[in-house]
């Protein structure tokens, strides 16, 4: 009977001390920044954007709301893309659990080097953020890529495409289009980019889109798209007469490279 007990010990001792490990692995999202560093961002928006990650993180409303958690943690990659084959990983996956560890990644963040590149490739994103999941010693119920970007897919695969595959397997999309200046030809840009990541690029249950319209903003902005991340909430619908809904061309990027520069052209945004 003793041994029975003991053996019955030991294995229940087994099963707790598994679900301790289970539970250090655990988090209640996985997080990935997915941010666009072209050459369409001039020099005052990419200091902006990147001061902009660093006050949300590190902002009480945003720490408050991982604490509210489950696990009371979160992990957060900070990735930067432009063309087809520039992406990188600027800051790997890092656990998130009090103001000290937000600190400490928004730290990270504020020394790394500031860096641009050519085109416009947000399927190639989406691609190369989803794989950092893979790579993840951490695991989560919720897996969100959040990608932010001044113009539409114009290298590279359609956005819509890789956003259906992501989607299909689990992972979430919420964008956030910078529309800080006029529409410009010359820079390829269109004139309905929240319409566009709408339609084209966000994708999975509760999935939206904050645009950001003015440089006063753009923390705020941010702020508040993580809270939403961070909690699994949903913002407000936003209304749209029927007459100002836009159709939207999901291939505008591509047929605006196309028209300018034709196919073999060198990479310019």
């Amino acid at each position: 009977m003793r041994k029975g007990l003991t053996a019955l010990a030991f294995m229940l001792g087994l099963t707790a001390a598994a679900a301790q490990t289970t539970d250090a692995n655990r988090v209640d999202l996985e997080l990935v920044l997915a941010v666009d560093i072209s050459y369409s961002m001039d020099g005052d928006e990419l200091a902006l954007q990147r001061d902009g990650y660093i006050r949300a993180i590190t902002s009480k409303e945003v720490v408050n709301a991982i604490r509210q958690g489950a696990y009371g943690r979160i992990a957060l990659t900070y990735v930067e893309w432009a063309g087809q084959a520039q992406q990188a990983v600027l800051i790997p996956w890092q656990v998130v659990d009090s103001p000290e560890s937000a600190q400490a990644f928004a730290d990270k963040l504020a020394e790394a080097p500031t860096n641009r590149a050519y085109r416009t490739a947000i399927g190639a994103a989406l691609d190369f953020a989803a794989k950092q999941f893979e790579k993840s010693p951490l695991d989560s119920t919720r897996r969100v890529i959040d990608i932010s970007g001044d113009g539409p897919n114009n290298q590279g695969p359609a956005a819509p495409r890789i956003r259906d595959e992501l989607v299909a397997r689990g992972i979430n999309i919420n964008g956030l289009p910078l529309i800080l200046k006029e529409p410009n030809a010359w820079t390829l840009d269109v004139t309905n980019l929240e319409d566009y990541y709408r339609e084209c690029v966000i994708g999975g249950p509760g999935a939206f889109v904050i645009a950001v319209e003015t440089r006063e903003r753009f923390a705020e902005a941010i702020r508040t798209k993580l809270v939403l991340e961070v909690s699994g909430l949903e913002p407000k619908p936003r209304f749209i007469p029927a007459q100002e809904k836009k159709q939207v061309n999901c291939y505008v990027g591509e047929q605006l490279w196309r028209d300018r520069y034709g196919d073999g052209q060198p990479d310019w945004q």
